[in-house]
């Protein structure tokens, strides 16, 4: 199997606008990207990470899997949005953000109004509101002590526990991902 480094073309972007163009030249067709960009500490014009996802967010693409090159460079995968990934509530804002300064193109907003009607836009609000859904709060219950350990994690460490498990697609995925928490705030 084709490790997911050589599974797609790469790009070195030098500049915020420099991405974007690529990005409306290919967004339609490519299926991903691995982005290239310069790291602060290398002195040179280069794009951040907040203008790269910012600026694929207006084409419906989204971030993943960071990977280091160099002491001065780093590359980024970017790919289409799937209909059902689920928005972090910072996209949203960016979303937000972009959309007001008509920067938002119209692939970017059918990804969006996908998203709204199919429910994947709202998945995870009680994730970054630190909402502990029924389930997992019951599977705490069950074991002394353990939803006050859960609740004295910092705020980045259940909202992590919480987008994994708001995440899953599957029931039974979530079942083991609850459980593999509540494990591991009991250890």
């Amino acid at each position: 199997m084709a490790r997911i480094i050589d599974q797609y073309d790469s790009f070195h972007a030098h500049s915020r606008a420099e991405w974007r163009e690529w990005l409306a030249q290919h967004h339609g067709t490519a299926p991903g990207i691995w982005l290239i960009y310069d790291k602060k500490a290398s002195g040179r014009v280069r794009v951040s990470y907040a203008e790269a996802v910012e600026e694929a967010l207006c084409f419906g693409w989204i971030d993943s899997l960071p990977r280091k090159l160099d002491a001065e460079r780093a590359m980024l995968l970017f790919t289409p949005r799937k209909p059902r990934s689920v928005w972090s509530k910072l996209n949203k804002q960016r979303v937000a953000q972009l959309v007001q300064a008509g920067l938002m193109t119209p692939a970017g907003q059918a990804k969006i109004d996908v998203a709204r009607q199919n429910g994947s836009w709202d998945t995870l609000n009680d994730s970054d509101n630190l909402v502990v859904p029924d389930d997992l709060a019951a599977a705490l219950a069950a074991i002394a002590g353990a939803r006050q350990r859960f609740e004295a994690l910092a705020p980045s460490a259940k909202k992590n526990a919480l987008y994994y498990i708001g995440s899953a697609k599957r029931p039974e995925t979530r079942a083991r991902r609850i459980a593999e928490t509540v494990a591991q705030v009991t250890a």
